[in-house]
This record gives C-alpha cells, sequence and structure tokens, in this order.
C-alpha cells in the first residue's frame, strides 16, 4: 500500500496516510489543526481545497455539489489521498 505526504499550505509540518486513512487523521497525527465537528462528510465544516493531489471517497456523494469537486473543494473528514496532497482552508 502506497503512503502519501498530506501537507497544508503555508505550513512546514506535513503529515502522512495511505489510501485507507482519511486526510483530517494524517494531519491530526501531524498536529496540525484542522477544524472538524461531524466526521462523516455531512456538516461541511472540514472543508478544505486541494491545491494538488487527488483524494477519493468511500461514499459516492459526500456533502460537495459537482462544481465544488470540480473546483477542487474536498471534505478532509473522509477524504482518502490517491496521491501526495496539498490541502488549504476553504
Amino acid at each position: 500500500m502506497s503512503t502519501f505526504r498530506i501537507r497544508v499550505d503555508g505550513q512546514v509540518n506535513e503529515g502522512e496516510a495511505d489510501s485507507e486513512t482519511s486526510l483530517l487523521a494524517a494531519l491530526t497525527r501531524a498536529g496540525i489543526a484542522w477544524p472538524v465537528s461531524c466526521r462523516n462528510g455531512t456538516c461541511r465544516t472540514c472543508i478544505g481545497r486541494l491545491l494538488q493531489g487527488a483524494v477519493r471517497y468511500d461514499i459516492p456523494w459526500p456533502g460537495l455539489s459537482a462544481e465544488e469537486k470540480q473546483e477542487g473543494y474536498c471534505l478532509p473528514c473522509i477524504a482518502r489521498p490517491v496521491a501526495d496532497v496539498v490541502i488549504t482552508r476553504g
């Protein structure tokens, strides 16, 4: 299983996650604070924007519109990396 680097734009710290670990879990393990509430993709508290990389979801339609997905928004609480990721707060 591949491991991917997870970094928040403008921060030095970075985390690591395999394809079964959420971005939020990787950020938390790396000591990087990120807003969160529901942890299941419905409240949108954790919304972020991918500057680099790609993610996948285990559910077919997380709490994002098709336009938001196209613009690179993601929900780190349920997003799983498929490449190295650089993210910024939504």
